[in-house]
């Protein structure tokens, strides 16, 4: 039944876009305002990374030559968040054109959203317009959901949203394991030179808040409320393929995104007499700053210790707190806020006096290496301001 009306739905999306660009072409884009998309100027950048194979959860890709064979070199990858695409589309406008810009200018080869990115009244028009723009770049990019998109764990809505992405061909989005919670729980594994696996990548649902139903699952007093948390299943999925990766692969080097915080940031700042945030002395800062409480769920399921049980994951991504910006390494793992892009939300300009070149929006780019070695750097939109 989603699949038809889905179907359904879809058809009509695409119709009324068409005569909504028509529109726009005629107008010399001062109409509908509604295109942020198309207003912010999008133009083919293009990529040299190809899909080898995929399957339900997982896709395959590597970067390849003129003659399609593999190669190795630096792998880019830009994360962002937290774009908060609403009702005002100059705001949405602004937030496109800065993604845009930092796209055309860093190439990289795989665009990662973690979270919080359609929120708008009509959204599924607008993830449509969104997969379409990033079509015209020629990129490839992917995404997980945030606690805003849909009030669903598994409805019609989610299902709606997340295929309106996965349905153009340079988005990597899956809906993943059926059995999981949520929808949008899967791999994107990165091929190196000789067809080596580099490092695979997890993307993970991490829900919106705890809910009733699992309480008595998972021993949560009825006092305790807050965002979500990765389930029980999410976990052993996690532990399952690093465990059959390994099997196949050997050594195997990974990395993991999500919307809201792992229980583990907390170790990275605390709270000092004055009230600021200093870092805890728990962690190694390598940039950044925090100003607001890191807004993870308040019941720790265990994917932490889970990544160090299996030594492979060596960065997580999130996003959720819009004033956080920082990376820092935490029991030899990297924990790190992907920069976010949105201007719909709070954010520096909402909650302080200061200018607009001291703000955090931007985007993350994590350069993967040919040797095995990373490195994580933030890029502030404020490069952009004249």
């Amino acid at each position: 039944m989603f699949r038809i009306w889905g179907f359904i739905r879809q058809s009509a999306v695409r119709i009324h876009l068409a005569f909504a660009k028509a529109v726009f072409a005629l107008t010399g884009g001062r109409m509908p305002k509604s295109l942020f998309c198309s207003r912010a100027k999008p133009e083919k950048i293009g990529t040299d990374v190809k899909i080898i194979s995929q399957n339900d959860y997982s896709t395959t890709i590597a970067k390849v030559d003129e003659n399609g064979k593999i190669k190795g070199g630096d792998f880019v990858i830009l994360s962002t968040t937290d774009l908060h695409l609403d009702e005002n589309h100059d705001f949405n406008t602004k937030t496109v054109s800065f993604l845009i810009r930092h796209i055309k200018d860093t190439k990289p080869d795989l665009v990662v959203l973690t979270g919080d990115v359609i929120l708008t009244k009509f959204q599924q028009i607008d993830a449509i317009q969104f997969a379409q723009m990033m079509e015209k770049l020629g990129v490839y990019w992917t995404a997980v959901f945030g606690n805003h998109e849909t009030r669903e764990s598994k409805g019609f809505y989610k299902y709606l949203l997340l295929k309106s992405f996965a349905d153009y061909k340079h988005c990597l989005c899956k809906f993943g394991d059926e059995s999981l919670f949520g929808y949008g729980n899967y791999t994107v594994n990165i091929l190196g030179e000789g067809g080596k696996l580099r490092e695979s990548l997890f993307f993970f649902d991490s829900g919106r808040n705890i809910i009733d139903s699992l309480r008595a699952e998972y021993s949560i007093p009825e006092n305790v409320k807050g965002y979500d948390f990765l389930k029980k299943e999410q976990i052993d999925f996690y532990k399952n393929e690093i465990d059959r990766l390994k099997e196949k692969h050997g050594e195997v080097h990974s990395m993991m995104y999500m919307h809201i915080p792992l229980n583990a940031y907390e170790h990275a700042f605390k709270l000092d007499e004055n009230g600021n945030y200093v870092p805890s002395g728990e962690c190694e800062i390598l940039f950044g700053e925090q100003h607001e409480s890191v807004g993870c769920s308040p019941f720790d399921s265990g994917m932490f210790d889970a990544i160090l049980e299996k030594g492979s994951t060596e960065a997580v991504f999130s996003g959720h707190d819009h004033m956080n910006d920082w990376c820092a390494v935490y029991k030899g793992v990297h924990l790190v806020y992907s920069l976010p892009d949105g201007y719909n939300e709070y954010h520096f300009g909402t909650k302080t006096d200061r200018p607009e070149s001291e703000w955090v929006q931007g985007a993350t780019i994590t350069t993967l290496h040919a040797d095995g070695s990373f490195d994580i750097k933030p890029r502030y939109n404020s490069i952009y301001l004249k």
